[in-house]
């Protein structure tokens, strides 16, 4: 580890010397790679995160650009996973990035995501979240739940214990019902807002203290901050019930 490197981090209290060496010996798997996965991609290669695999199947169009920071005209074509390992890697040769061109299911969750530390959420459908979800919940990994759509998002931690994202989304919603960055858009301020809540919660894990317990939304083009409680559901399937019913891996 460079110490020059991490210096004005390293002179936070809330991290230190010993804190960077627990970041360095670290593992992160930032699933997806778009608006939110490309700003979480890279505060946590810039933080000093031993070892980051990025996980997306997807390649990237030009209507990416105005929001997916890693990217740029060149890029346009290639793996989102693949691009980003390299443009990774220009950041920090310090430490270790892997690009899996892949998409999470319940048949390879478990395999991808043993070996985190933490994982950070940055997809784009909540059915992979609750594959996310239920493979975190039965790995016994933190996980950093992340939406951004529209001029609003939401960060929320799951743990082991719950609450967990199914308390809060009990059922998967319908296919459509929700707005995506498709149907209404986003303003390209946003990700990096919520993607960098996300990292600092991640962070956080990874050092040992408490994360925040409440779901954070925000609203970016009011303004407006919010947290809200959220209590576990001693029938929820997955932290309550242990019934992993979207992870068969």
């Amino acid at each position: 580890m460079t110490e020059d490197r991490y210096s004005r981090q390293i002179l936070l209290r809330e991290i230190g010397l010993e804190g960077q060496k627990k970041i360095g010996d670290s593992t992160t798997v930032v699933v997806g790679c778009g608006a939110l996965g490309t700003h979480a991609a890279s505060l946590l290669v810039r933080a000093g995160v031993g070892r980051t695999v990025v996980v997306d199947p997807d390649n990237i169009e030009i209507s990416n650009l105005h929001r997916q920071t890693l990217f740029c005209e060149t890029d346009v074509g290639e793996r989102k996973a693949e691009a980003a390992k390299r443009r990774l890697r220009e950041i920090n040769s310090e430490v270790e990035v892997e690009g899996l061109v892949d998409r999470i299911i319940p048949e390879n969750a478990e395999r991808i995501l043993k070996e985190a530390n933490v994982v950070v959420d940055a997809t784009d459908n909540m059915d992979a979240r609750f594959v996310v979800n239920d493979a975190c919940v039965k790995l016994g990994i933190p996980w950093v739940y992340g939406g951004a759509v529209g001029t609003a998002g939401m960060v929320f931690v799951t743990t082991s214990d719950g609450p967990c994202l199914r308390c809060i989304f009990p059922k998967l919603p319908p296919k459509g019902e929700l707005p995506t960055c498709d149907t209404v858009g986003i303003v390209n301020s946003l990700p990096s807002i919520i993607a960098s809540m996300e990292v600092t919660e991640a962070l956080k894990i990874i050092l040992g203290e408490k994360p925040i317990s409440e779901l954070m939304v925000v609203e970016v083009w009011s303004g407006d901050i919010q947290k809200i409680r959220v209590r576990k559901n001693p029938e929820c399937t997955t932290c309550a019930k242990r019934q992993y019913n979207h992870n068969t891996g």
